[in-house]
């Protein structure tokens, strides 16, 4: 857990040093580092991480496998029909661990490379901010469609950029999160035919027995259920999802 926190802590710090050098905070201290470097003051560090904190919540969601994971167990709520079971909360808790599951090697890096080194004072803020983006952003453009990326490189007007390491994070993270709703709609298609398909038979029974009043979500949804369980579905759902993200 303390491991975690620390990554959370270290996480927070990639909103960009440079505004609040710019902003004009007359508390801010700068010291010139060998190599033509700086450091901050301890105080405005601590203030830029209370006030990068803030940016978190949108960091996990639009920067993790968290919105893939999120928007197909919604899909495949929906298509279960059953209302609000699972609940929100179960859902995002869900998601939550998955998503720690499998950013769990980033995060490990990010620890080893990034936060380790800075704590013991071996590399600057900056350096550790650097470090630590680079297994962050080679998970995200192993997710990212290249077409996606061309896209808003060609929106924004950029033509410097060659290599997938030139892409800046303001192209990567619009280009990693359209790629991530593509595949999960993608994903949740694939999941709703069967239930439709289930959904159809029932209504054209029910329309056969001249029952057209009754709902077919009704006497559907116990058999969309039954068939669930028996093929295991929850555990085909987390391990394709959490596999899909290492293909």
């Amino acid at each position: 857990m303390k491991r975690i926190l620390q990554l959370i802590a270290l996480m927070s710090l990639f909103t960009p040093l440079a505004a609040f050098a710019e902003s004009g905070f007359t508390a801010l201290t700068v010291t010139p580092t060998e190599g033509g470097g700086q450091t901050y003051s301890v105080t405005i560090q601590v203030l830029a991480l209370m006030t990068a904190l803030t940016f978190l919540p949108a960091a996990l969601m639009m920067m993790t496998s968290f919105t893939r994971i999120i928007i197909v167990l919604a899909i495949l709520r929906q298509a279960l029909g059953t209302m609000n079971t699972p609940s929100n909360q179960i859902l995002i808790g869900l998601t939550l661990f998955l998503t720690v599951f499998i950013m769990w090697p980033v995060f490990e890096r990010i620890h080893d490379e990034a936060l380790q080194p800075y704590l013991q004072e071996q590399i600057t803020l900056e350096q550790g901010v650097e470090k630590a983006s680079i297994p962050l952003r080679e998970f995200m453009l192993r997710q990212t469609r290249e077409d996606d990326i061309a896209l808003f490189t060609r929106i924004s007007g950029r033509g410097d950029i060659e290599t997938p390491e030139d892409v800046p994070f303001s192209i990567l993270v619009p280009s990693f999160v359209t790629s991530e709703l593509k595949t999960a709609f993608q994903i949740g298609f694939l999941i709703f035919l069967p239930f439709l398909i289930i959904d159809l038979v029932v209504a054209s029974v029910l329309m056969s027995m001249g029952m057209m009043m009754l709902s077919p979500m009704i006497i559907s949804m116990p058999f969309k259920i039954m068939l669930f369980v028996l093929i295991d579905g929850w555990s085909l759902i987390t391990g394709t999802l959490a596999s899909s993200f290492y293909v």
